[in-house]
């Protein structure tokens, strides 16, 4: 029988040590995503003994692209704390505690007033959203090389290593979020592009989900909060001297630099 607070203590150290472990479903397969949300405040628990603060929540495996990637067919939910925010992007892997990331272009959501749901509407989340950003999420996972089902995933605090966002802020009553473009490079060369539609139709649906689901654990999204909603792009592996560029269009650009 899996133990929850096991669990949790071994994500923790493997996020301090820098380490991997077995895939958690592999060794527990009676796990439930209920399962994986409790292991994944115990590790975040663990984390804010430590002083870190929540600021935030991310969506993740959103797109095609990325469930395709991943084999995960279905989002998964995560906590963003102050020590994850990389202001300057310039990411210290050693630093920032990095095993094997992969870096994400999205938009971030600013909140001016919370979300509670269940009940949450697209319409409700474009209410509460201050402004838009462009974003990168570094993506990293504590299970062995990335073999990871939804239980996994969610456990290991939606594989959410660190995070950039763009100095940009946009009205997104402004602009036709579904249809916003990104484009990437990646050290100077064309990588990705996509569009806002890639997220489950519109970003504003995938915060609306991402509201909903963690509603139903007594979760809220909080004002002030940065929300991710989810890559418009595949993941990319990301090494010591990769330098990453995004373009929203019409929103502005963010850069994510790894030393």
């Amino acid at each position: 029988m899996a133990d929850v607070s096991a669990l949790g203590a071994e994500l923790f150290a493997a996020l301090r040590g820098r380490n991997t472990v077995a895939p958690l479903i592999a060794r527990y397969p009676e796990l439930t995503i209920d399962d994986a949300y409790q292991i994944s405040l115990d590790f975040l628990a663990r984390r804010r003994a430590e002083g870190e603060r929540v600021v935030g929540k991310k969506i993740g495996v959103t797109s095609k692209a990325v469930q395709d990637m991943l084999g995960v067919h279905q989002p998964d939910f995560g906590f963003l704390t102050d020590r994850m925010d990389v202001p300057d992007g310039v990411i210290d892997v050693n630093a920032h505690g990095l095993i094997q990331p992969r870096a994400e272009a999205e938009i971030a959501f600013i909140l001016s007033a919370p979300l509670t749901g269940p009940g949450v509407t697209d319409a409700d989340v474009l209410a509460a959203t201050a402004a838009i950003a462009p974003c990168f999420e570094i993506v990293d996972s504590r299970i062995d090389d990335w073999k990871i089902g939804i239980v996994d995933t969610v456990a290991d605090n939606a594989s959410c290593g660190v995070y950039v966002v763009g100095e940009a802020r946009v009205d997104p009553r402004s602009v036709d979020l579904p249809g916003l473009k990104v484009t990437v490079t990646k050290n100077g060369a064309p990588l990705s592009e996509g569009y806002g539609s890639a997220v489950q139709g519109s970003p504003l649906t995938a915060v609306a989900w991402l509201a909903n689901t963690l509603g139903r654990y007594g979760v809220t999204l909080d004002a002030g909060d940065v929300i991710l909603s989810g890559s418009l792009v595949p993941l990319e592996p990301a090494r010591v001297g990769d330098v990453f560029v995004m373009e929203l269009e019409g929103v502005g650009s963010c850069t994510a630099r790894f030393v």
